[in-house]
């Protein structure tokens, strides 16, 4: 899906760029519905399909009654509509239709008109999407005339509670380093369990869920005690931050704010790019599922990461596939680099011309070492990798110059993956250009491209 020389982004566009089927199955909501939806991906069960210069595909899929499914995608967002009882999103019909119009332009033609009842679907989400941004440039106006004392008042009684939570778990890492990090695997996790909750009295979801981890740590295998005393020191230092966040350049005091659990809002300039979208993947606990997706833009150079949210056991409705381009303004959060939020989009994602810039092994721990400045809590940060080869390392696995030069482990957490032996087969022992998180633990594979750039591979 890369374009060929000669070959720009808006031309493709203009002649309907189609997706791979890659770019495809990274917008299925899990292992289930990418199945079923690949056996959906041909010809036979279609009728009357057809696709726009607008971003539309449309189509009639049989199923087991004697009314076909009516599916219906719109590229732009991507968005999709399907008269099948599915709650996923994309359900099958949608992923299977998305297939068939990315490897057979035959069954799915273009410039065919579009029937009634995906013309309605379409216009009323076009509709509603205008809807939307009124409405939240009316609510901009509104917050700003909402009473400003009794704003004031509210985030002054949520700071003393944060305060006092702040002082209170001090105290308590205080008498945990007192009697010894020995005791933490005696006290067992409902120790931690009791302070977290504390935390969340306090309106500090962040500190609660930093705490959480420390009950964790005493039965997570050999050399815990040495993990407990790094986690230890980064909550003390935040306490220590958010105690002290009045005498904190505002740029870094933001940053706590964040880090304790106070939210963060999308008020900086919008940003109209062409930005790469270059991995997406979730994680759930018993509450949520966090999609996270991450961005490239092209002219601005920068990196921004999308959250969207879903009840646990289901994914959030945000999904845009890998591999692909959009032309849309993205606005930055404030104290949560590189959090951002998607605004307009303006065209249908198309073929990326190339991948984002990176460097050598060398390069990742360097720009690591300098977002670290801006926020010591950061876990890791997005790098890409060129040149690099995926070498066996006793048990685990390194990332190494192909010249020879550094190397970087990767993470644990990916060497139980497919996504580590996606990798290891598109380099075949040659150098390959990948992008992922690098971090204190390691190197986290989300995204590559062989040497050719011929294709774009997501690995998670």
């Amino acid at each position: 899906m890369l374009l060929t020389n000669g070959e720009t982004a808006s031309g493709a566009l203009a002649q309907g760029s189609r997706w791979a089927t890659e770019q495809v199955l990274s917008l299925a909501p899990d292992d289930a519905s990418r199945k079923a939806g690949s056996r959906l991906g041909a010809a036979g069960p279609w009728s009357a399909a057809g696709c726009d210069a607008s971003g539309a595909v449309w189509g009639l899929c049989k199923g087991s009654g004697s009314r076909p499914y009516q599916t219906v995608v719109d590229t732009t967002g991507p968005a999709y509509k399907c008269s099948c009882p599915s709650r996923k999103f994309p359900c099958k019909h949608a992923l299977g239709l998305l297939l068939l119009w990315a490897s057979d332009e035959r069954s799915v033609r273009a410039g065919d008109a579009v029937p009634d009842w995906a013309e309605e679907w379409l216009s009323g989400r076009r509709g509603r999407a205008a809807g939307r941004d009124r409405a939240a440039a009316g609510s901009v106006t509104s917050a700003k005339s909402a009473d400003p004392d009794a704003a004031r008042r509210r985030a002054e009684r949520r700071a003393e509670r944060i305060t006092a939570g702040a002082t209170e778990l001090e105290q308590r890492l205080a008498d945990l380093l007192r009697g010894g990090l020995a005791a933490a695997e005696q006290s067992g996790y409902g120790v931690w369990e009791e302070t977290a909750a504390r935390m969340v009295d306090a309106q500090a979801p962040g500190l609660a869920a930093r705490v959480r981890e420390l009950g964790a740590i005493p039965g997570s295998g050999p050399g815990w005690p040495v993990r407990l005393l790094e986690e230890c020191s980064l909550i003390h230092l935040l306490d220590c931050a958010w105690l002290g966040r009045e005498r904190l350049p505002e740029p870094l005091a933001a940053t706590v704010r964040t880090r304790v659990g106070l939210s963060s809002s999308a008020d900086g300039p919008a940003v109209r790019d062409r930005w790469l979208v270059l991995a997406q993947y979730d994680s759930s606990d018993s509450k949520l599922t966090t999609r996270r997706i991450w961005l490239y833009g092209r002219e601005s150079r920068r990196a921004a990461l999308l959250l969207s949210f879903g009840a646990a056991g289901r994914p959030p409705q945000l999904a845009l596939p890998v591999g692909l381009m959009i032309d849309a303004e993205v606005t930055a959060h404030t104290g949560s680099r590189p959090r951002a939020e998607l605004g307009e989009q303006f065209t249908p994602p198309f073929a990326i011309d190339a991948p984002p810039p990176g460097g050598p092994c060398a390069s990742a721990a360097d720009v690591y070492g300098q977002a670290l400045r801006d926020d010591p809590w950061l876990d890791s940060w997005p790098v890409t990798l060129t040149g690099v080869i995926p070498v066996p390392d006793g048990e685990g696995w390194q990332l190494v110059d192909a010249d020879g030069g550094d190397a970087l482990p990767v993470a644990p957490v990916a060497l139980a993956r497919p996504g580590l032996w996606k990798l290891v087969a598109l380099a075949g022992g040659r150098p390959v250009t990948v992008f992922g998180e690098f971090g204190h633990r390691g190197f986290v594979p989300l995204t590559a491209w062989p040497a050719d750039m011929s294709e774009t591979v997501p690995l998670i």
